[in-house]
């Protein structure tokens, strides 16, 4: 295969990846403190060694894919009025406790678990400014939470909300579609948290916009895959004259 017929293969298996990404993005457009995600490609130039670019030609350019970025504004604030429905608004993540260990997420729809534990939507227990997680007793029926973080009853306070930030939150390692590993990230502890009650984070894909990208996305691969046909059948054209001619 020549030049052009590697070009396009590159560009076809990551125009796949950018369609998968859209479609990952859509299918979590419910799902609590989801960020969209996208990717970022590059060019690729390939070196000849001991070769000068022939005249009027140009330096082979492939597709590299280089990472994926994440989309950091915050989501829509959607009021449902159990008390357990956290949000925060501005920076900041709740600290959650995991089998793999401490995780972060955005998502603040919490409930009581097993032992009177506050836990996740995954049953992680969510951790208080200690590092401890935060449990509720049986005589505590009127939950009660504070911008900062503060968690109290009819019987006095619970425990105060674990809540960071990072400084490169582009950094972090996503684990499924709603907690985040730090990846050596050092979380940094917000001084003046804002925490809203009865209320949970959308996420911040936006349905419409993200079916057009990825309708976009999806006739730009039809493209690239009609090239590389027409490449392939260009090829084989040429493969057959020259085999005419010496026979």
């Amino acid at each position: 295969m020549d030049n052009p017929g590697y070009i396009i293969l590159s560009r076809l298996a990551l125009q796949n990846r950018a369609t998968a990404v859209l479609a990952h993005n859509v299918a979590n457009a419910d799902t609590p403190g989801f960020r969209a995600l996208r990717p970022v490609f590059a060019d690729y130039v390939a070196r000849q060694d001991r070769a000068a670019v022939p005249p009027g030609g140009r330096p082979v350019a492939y597709v590299q894919d280089r990472a994926t970025w994440r989309e950091t504004e915050q989501g829509p604030m959607q009021t449902t009025g159990n008390p357990l429905d956290l949000a925060i608004t501005g920076e900041g993540f709740f600290a959650v406790e995991t089998p793999r260990g401490e995780r972060f997420t955005r998502a603040g729809r919490f409930s009581i678990g097993e032992g009177g534990r506050i836990v996740d939507m995954e049953g992680n227990p969510v951790l208080g400014l200690e590092g401890n997680p935060i449990a509720v007793a049986p005589n505590d029926t009127r939950i009660t939470v504070q911008g900062d973080g503060t968690i109290r009853s009819e019987n006095g306070a619970l425990g105060r909300l674990r809540i960071v930030r990072f400084e490169n939150v582009q950094a972090l390692r996503a684990e499924g579609d709603r907690l985040f590993d730090a990846a050596g990230e050092n979380p940094l502890p917000v001084e003046r948290p804002a925490v809203l009650q009865g209320v949970v984070e959308g996420s911040n894909v936006r349905p419409i916009l993200e079916m057009t990208r990825l309708t976009a996305e999806l006739r730009e691969f039809q493209f690239a895959a009609q090239f590389a046909e027409r490449e392939g059948e260009r090829l084989s054209t040429a493969v057959e004259r020259i085999l005419r001619r010496r026979s």
